[in-house]
C-alpha cells in the first residue's frame, strides 16, 4: 500500500542520509526557515551626560559585553562581581589557579606547562555562533578548528542487563553497521513506499541503488559488513577485509543510538566547531583588555531596590557594605540566587524569577603524561560511554607533543551529576580513572594531575545551564526577557540558549536594543 510522505516527514529522511546541513538547505528550498545573520552592529545612541550611570551585576560574558557596548556610547559603568575572578563560567583552569567550590576550595594540581589547560566551561564554538565570532574577529582572537568528532573514538557500553560483559568499538564501525541494517531494512520495503505520487519504475531503480550505495549492501540487499567499519588487515598491504557486522542485538542494546548516533547533527554540536588558541577565557581576557571601567571583585550584592528613575545596589566588599546608586542595572546574577536577595521587585516578576532553575553540570580535566590516544589514531572527537563519566575528549590541538590535557568526564542532569557532587575531588579523581581503564589499557597510570569542576557546586554561581519547564517558559519567558523598570536581566538564563556564550550574548544585545529603544531616544528627546 502507497503511503504519502509530508515535506517534514522528507526533511526527517534527508536527516538520516545527508545529515543537518541537507536538512536546513532543503527547507531553505522549500521556504521553512531563514538562514542565520550575522549580528547586526551595536550603534547605541551616545550617553545623555546627565543620565549615563550604569551598575552591571556580574562580570561573566553578558556583563563584560554590556559594559564594553555601553562604553562605546559613552555610559559610566561599574561592575560589581562576587567572585575573586571574571569571566563566569568561562572558566579555563591552569597552574595554581584557585577552583573556588563550596567545601572544597583549592588550587589547580596542573603544571606549569602553558598547553597544560582545561575549559571547565566554555569548550566548543559552531560556526553559526554569530556574536562569539564577531567579538572574537574585532578583537583579533586566535581560532582553530576543533574535532567535536572521531570515527575512531569509541562507543562503549558497560556491563548491562542485555550484556554480560562490556562492549568497545569504534564509532565507525557502529555508524556503519547501523546503516547498513536500516538500508537493508529499507531497500526491502523500497517498492512499497512512495512519496506523494508513486513511483517510476526508473526512480524506483534509483532509490534501490541510492538505498544500495547508503548501506553499502550487496547486490540482492543484504547487509554483510562493510570496510568503513574498518578492516581485519592492513589495507596498505592487503586488500581490505571487512569485520564481522554487529548483530542486531549489539546495536540496539547499546546506549549510545538514544542521542549520540546523531550527535554530530545537533544544531551546536556539528562541524565546523572552534576553539581559542591557548583556552577559551581568551575572550575575557580581551574584553577586559578594553574595558576601563571598574570591575570590583569579591562584590556581594544583598539588596536590588527599584526606584522611578534608577536603582540602588547595596553590596558587601572587604567586609564593607556600599551603596551604588545608578540611573540603570543590567543583572546577570542566577536567577536561582536573585530571588534569595533583598529586593523590591514586583511579585509576578520575583514569580517570574522563581521558574528559572539551576542546572547541573560536571566536568574533570586530566594531565596526561603521554598522548596514549594518539597511538590508537584518536585526534580529537569523542568517546562515549554508559559509564558515570558519559564522555572522553581528546584534545585537537598540540599533535604529536609529548602530553596533553584531555576531559575525562561530562555529565550533566541532576541525578548523574549528584553522583560526583557528593565525592570529594581525590574521589571523583578515582572514579574517572576506573571509568577510563575499562576503555583504555593503563588510562589511570597515564593521569598526572586532574581537576573537577561541578558547577552546582561553584560559590557564587551554584549551577549552570538554568532550567525552565516549556510551561512556565511560555508563561513566564517573556516578563522576565522585558527589563523591570530600569532593571534588565541578562546572560544565558534570559534566552533559549542556556549554557552556551552564544545565548548570554543574544540576551545582553537583546537587552541593549531594548534599553536603546526604551531610554536612548526617551531621555534625548
Amino acid at each position: 500500500m502507497n503511503q504519502s510522505i509530508s515535506r517534514r516527514s522528507l526533511l526527517t529522511v534527508l536527516g538520516a542520509v545527508g545529515g543537518a546541513s541537507a536538512v536546513y538547505e532543503a527547507a531553505g528550498a522549500l521556504g521553512m526557515v531563514t538562514p542565520v545573520l550575522p549580528p547586526q552592529s551595536l550603534m547605541l545612541q551616545p550617553a545623555n551626560p546627565n543620565k549615563n550611570t550604569v551598575a552591571i551585576l556580574g562580570a561573566g560574558i553578558s556583563g563584560l559585553m554590556v559594559a564594553y557596548e555601553l562604553e562605546r556610547a559613552g555610559y559610566q559603568c561599574v561592575i560589581l562581581e562576587a567572585s575573586h575572578r571574571a569571566g563566569g563560567r568561562n572558566l579555563t583552569l591552569r597552574h595554581n589557579d584557585l577552583v573556588d567550590e563550596l567545601g572544597h576550595r583549592r588550587r589547580c594540581q596542573f603544571s606549569p606547562d602553558s598547553k597544560m589547560y582545561f575549559n571547565a566551561g566554555p569548550a566548543r564554538i559552531p560556526g553559526h555562533h554569530q556574536r562569539v565570532l564577531h567579538y572574537c574577529k574585532a578583537f583579533q582572537i586566535p581560532l582553530q578548528i576543533r574535532a567535536n568528532s572521531s570515527r575512531l573514538a569509541y562507543v562503549h557500553d558497560e556491563v548491562s542487563s542485555n550484556s554480560k560483559k562490556s562492549r568497545k568499538v569504534r564509532i565507525g564501525e557502529y555508524i556503519a553497521d547501523a546503516r547498513g541494517l536500516l538500508s537493508e531494512l529499507a531497500w526491502k520495503s523500497a517498492d512499497r513506499v512512495s512519496l506523494d505520487e508513486p513511483f517510476t519504475e526508473e526512480e524506483l531503480e534509483s532509490l534501490s541503488g541510492f538505498i544500495r550505495m547508503y548501506g553499502d549492501l550487496t547486490e540482492k540487499g543484504n547487509y554483510q559488513g562493510s570496510d568503513r567499519a574498518g578492516s581485519t588487515k592492513d589495507r596498505m598491504l592487503f586488500h581490505s577485509a571487512p569485520k564481522a557486522p554487529l548483530s542486531t542485538q549489539d546495536l540496539l542494546s547499546s546506549h549510545f543510538w538514544h542521542y549520540q548516533l546523531h550527535a554530530t547533527e545537533i544544531y551546536d554540536w556539528g562541524a565546523p566547531l572552534m576553539e581559542i588558541v591557548g583556552g577559551m577565557d581568551g575572550l575575557v581576557k580581551a574584553f577586559m583588555k578594553r574595558i576601563h571601567s571598574p570591575i570590583i571583585l569579591n562584590a556581594m550584592v544583598q539588596d536590588i531596590r527599584l526606584r522611578e528613575n534608577g536603582t540602588d545596589i547595596v553590596y558587601q566588599d572587604q567586609n564593607k557594605q556600599s551603596t551604588l546608586k545608578v540611573d540603570y542595572c543590567f543583572n546577570s546574577i542566577p536567577a536561582h540566587l536573585i530571588t534569595g536577595l533583598r529586593n523590591n521587585f514586583p511579585r509576578d516578576y520575583r514569580q517570574a524569577l522563581g521558574t528559572l532553575k539551576r542546572g547541573h553540570l560536571f566536568k574533570i580535566g586530566l594531565e596526561m603524561k603521554e598522548r596514549f590516544w594518539e597511538r590508537e589514531g584518536i585526534y580529537g572527537g569523542i568517546t562515549y560511554t554508559s559509564s558515570d563519566v558519559g564522555q572522553l575528549w581528546y584534545p585537537s590541538h598540540d599533535i604529536h607533543s609529548q602530553k596533553g590535557v584531555m576531559l575525562g568526564a561530562y555529565v550533566w542532569g541532576e541525578e548523574k551529576c549528584a553522583k560526583f557532587e557528593r565525592l570529594s575531588p581525590q574521589a571523583r579523581l578515582q572514579r574517572a580513572k576506573e571509568c577510563g581503564n575499562a576503555i583504555h589499557d593503563n588510562y589511570a597510570q597515564y593521569i598526572e594531575a586532574g581537576e573537577s569542576v561541578p558547577w552546582a557546586r561553584m560559590n557564587h554561581m551554584m549551577g549552570c545551564g538554568s532550567q525552565m519547564s516549556p510551561e512556565d517558559r511560555k508563561r513566564y519567558f517573556d516578563r522576565i526577557q522585558q527589563p523591570e523598570g530600569h532593571h534588565f536581566l541578562i546572560g544565558d538564563q534570559v534566552s533559549y540558549h542556556s549554557g552556551w556564550q552564544e545565548g548570554a550574548m543574544a540576551s545582553a544585545e537583546h537587552a541593549l536594543l531594548s534599553f536603546d529603544r526604551q531610554f536612548g531616544r526617551r531621555e534625548h528627546s
